[in-house]
């Protein structure tokens, strides 16, 4: 009897769990058509020429997804979430071979102690600093700042991640990661850790972050090209920006972000970054490249149905490896949303760079002029020359 009652209790224990148990499938589908000026491919100075054509995932990446909980008791419960990332356009992987190349992690979370995922995910320094990224308004392929080099758009996802967030405690959130290499006889090669944290009052917030990423090389070696493809040995945002740092042994962000909402229609947001690229004995370079960047976006909300933002960034460089004139990057973005449904909108994006002053070529050696790379939509094709123009119209679908 006792037997049985114990074996029914446990029946309604399970029943209950799986009751409170849920699943759910998310998705977004984005796209459009873009004009970009000049492009080429990176750390190239010629040939370029302007295109017109469909793009995927302007306004948002193009994805879908399962996300789900299962409460186990005590104020405890097991998440999970899986995403993976497509072209719209041609229906292929938006990274190839990868199943789900957004996000692949399992973990806990508790309302009181806070939040442990192991898997794919965002690293602390993205996640905490988003709020109030340029990215936010602007997007990461048309407003990000030049190459996204403070990876503060969504391309960086660390592998081997355990990434461990607080509970908000009088608007203070704390988060911190770290993502195993995997290299043998070396813990710290190809590993990134990252720590963050964000405060929220009122109409008022702001967030702080720090983030390495290390080569899987000792000394420096060859970064992976495909930044998304994996932590271990793959560079964040290759671009025309950085690409003749790609041998570096380390890299390091710093970044602030923030913003302030004056009333329901008119806000600001604001960033500064410090990324710095850190040779070793492998490195071509030498010295220590730093780039600074600091920028601010103006968002109106004219209608219920309208969105309108402006933004302007300037990264600078500082003279290292023999360039005696440091690079500097201006960018100029505009964007419009209108809404058509609560899940459907359609967007329009403008962006213009102007650069100046000189970088590294691909093989980190020559010193070439410093030439424009809007945002990271163009990181695979940066302008020829100083200046790029890009603009975008599309139409995004939430599900």
């Amino acid at each position: 009897m006792k037997k049985a009652l114990a074996t029914s209790a446990l029946g309604l224990v399970a029943l209950g769990a799986h009751a409170q148990s849920s699943v759910t499938l998310y998705g977004i589908i984005d796209t459009g058509i873009g004009y970009q000026s000049s492009q080429t491919s990176p750390g190239s100075t010629s040939g370029g020429r302007s295109a017109v054509k469909m793009v995927n995932g302007i306004w948002a990446g193009s994805r879908f997804g399962l996300k789900g909980a299962e409460d186990l008791g005590g104020g405890t419960k097991a998440i999970f979430q899986l995403e993976e990332g497509f072209n719209s356009a041609t229906g292929a992987q938006s990274v190839s071979g990868l199943a789900f190349n957004r996000q692949a992690y399992v973990g806990v979370a508790n309302a009181t102690y806070g939040s442990l995922t192991a898997g794919r995910q965002y690293t602390s320094y993205y996640t905490l600093l988003a709020p109030y990224s340029p990215t936010t308004w602007l997007t990461g392929a048309y407003g990000a700042h030049p190459g996204d080099i403070d990876s503060l758009d969504t391309l960086y996802r660390a592998n081997n991640s355990l990434v461990y967030t607080s509970p908000t405690m009088y608007g203070l959130t704390v988060s911190g990661s770290y993502s195993l290499g995997g290299v043998p006889g070396s813990f710290n090669a190809g590993s990134t850790w990252s720590a963050a944290l964000q405060y929220l009052n009122g109409p008022f917030g702001i967030a702080a972050g720090f983030q390495r990423i290390n080569n899987s090389t000792p000394g420096g070696g060859a970064w992976g090209a495909d930044s998304t493809t994996s932590n271990a040995g793959a560079q964040a945002g290759v671009s025309g920006i950085n690409n003749g740092y790609q041998r570096a042994q380390a890299q390091q962000r710093v970044a602030v972000t923030g913003g302030y909402a004056f009333n329901a229609q008119w806000d600001v947001s604001f960033s500064y970054s410090n990324v710095q690229y850190i040779p070793g004995i492998n490195s071509p370079f030498r010295t220590t490249a730093i780039f600074n960047t600091g920028g601010a976006v103006l968002h109106f909300k004219p209608l219920t149905a309208l969105d309108l933002a402006a933004g302007y960034s300037y990264t600078r460089a500082t003279e290292a490896n023999g360039i005696s004139s440091s690079a500097r990057y201006q960018q100029f973005n505009l964007s419009q949303y209108y809404s058509l449904s609560k899940r459907t909108g359609l967007y329009a994006l403008e962006a213009y760079q102007r650069a100046s002053g000189q970088t590294l070529a691909t093989n980190g050696v020559s010193i070439i002029n410093a030439t424009a790379d809007i945002g990271d939509g163009q990181n695979g094709a940066p302008s020829s020359s100083r200046s790029q123009f890009a603009a975008g119209v599309g139409i995004i679908h939430k599900f």
